[in-house]
């Protein structure tokens, strides 16, 4: 593990606050998986692939997404059951895994520069350790690999929901009882340290992703079933067997940068050192005063350590004179 560098600020040359990327579903093995590009700048700009976390979207990737791609032709996915994808049967590691594999196959892009945040960090850790062959590098934003103490992460008081009869039901009328304004801003209280960094264009935006959100009779299912995944991933963790997460970070040998917020409400904030630790050729940068999605938070930030990791391992052609 060493410590992450940041590339000049000047290196970044959009500025502006960009609405979401278009989107358009893509159908791979009967289910829709909804994805939005974000146009590269330039010819020669590699592949990239944005995951998210439990209960975002693709959308929590526009303005990194934009702040990279004069380096980086991007792609965000809905993962199955979020955002405008179709439901799935299973809402676990190993399924949402699968799909991103899936998807990357599908779309011959491959190797591609991997981007998690959260639950998508844990399902990028699953695919990286074992699908090497597509990863080019891997950046891993509060991802929520296993941590045992619920009282570190505000979703600690659901845990006990999970083995509650009839638990959906419940969730669903917990999900759907707030107006959406509310919702949305208990949501960013909840994931970011200081919430005057965030616009209003993505207040809005978070406002309306909650209303579609609504409208989804499966979202409640796939929000309870994937937090109960999660957390079964985690106790799995410290058991014997190939399926721990933790040993699984251990086969990574993508060049790997792994961020952390020293505010984080949701992922134990020692989790971030002890991921880079493992992870054999990573580097760690840990921001003071942000939350659980610094590329919503401090996109620009995130953005300069994203990009002197492809100065590091993937650099420009040198221009001739």
């Amino acid at each position: 593990m060493k410590r992450a560098l940041l590339a000049a600020d000047e290196s970044i040359v959009r500025d502006e606050i960009p609405p979401p990327w278009p989107g358009r579903g893509v159908r791979i093995d009967g289910a829709v998986t909804y994805v939005r590009q974000t146009p590269a700048t330039r010819p020669d700009a590699e592949p990239a692939l944005y995951v998210h976390g439990l209960g975002g979207s693709a959308q929590n990737w526009t303005d990194l997404a934009g702040l990279l791609a004069d380096r980086l032709d991007g792609h965000a996915i809905d993962l199955p059951g979020f955002g405008r994808s179709d439901p799935a049967r299973r809402y676990t590691i190993p399924a949402f895994a699968d799909r991103v594999v899936r998807y990357i196959e599908h779309s011959g892009r491959g190797p591609v520069h991997l981007f998690g945040n959260s639950l998508g960090g844990a399902v990028s850790v699953r695919v990286a350790g074992l699908r090497p062959d597509l990863v080019r590098t891997l950046t891993l934003v509060s991802p929520a690999m296993p941590f045992l103490d619920p009282r570190r992460s505000l979703q600690g008081r659901l845990v006990p929901l999970l083995a509650v009869p009839g638990a959906e039901r419940l969730a669903s009328r917990w999900l759907t009882q707030l107006p959406p304004e509310e919702m949305a801003r208990q949501v960013m209280e909840a994931c970011v340290a200081d919430v005057t960094r965030i616009c209003d264009q993505r207040r809005l935006e978070a406002v309306e992703e909650i209303r579609i959100r609504y409208t989804a009779e499966h979202y409640a299912a796939a929000y309870l079933r994937t937090l109960r995944g999660l957390v079964g991933s985690f106790v799995r963790a410290y058991l014997p067997g190939a399926g721990s997460l933790w040993r699984i970070a251990s086969l990574i040998s993508a060049p790997t940068l792994v961020i952390g917020g020293g505010q984080d409400r949701l992922v134990d904030v020692r989790v971030p050192a002890q991921v880079a630790r493992l992870i054999p050729d990573s580097r760690l940068l840990l921001l003071p005063g942000v939350g659980h999605v610094p590329q919503l938070e401090v996109p620009r930030t995130v953005a300069r350590a994203a990009l002197a990791l492809l100065d590091e391992t993937s650099p420009l052609p040198a221009v001739p004179r």
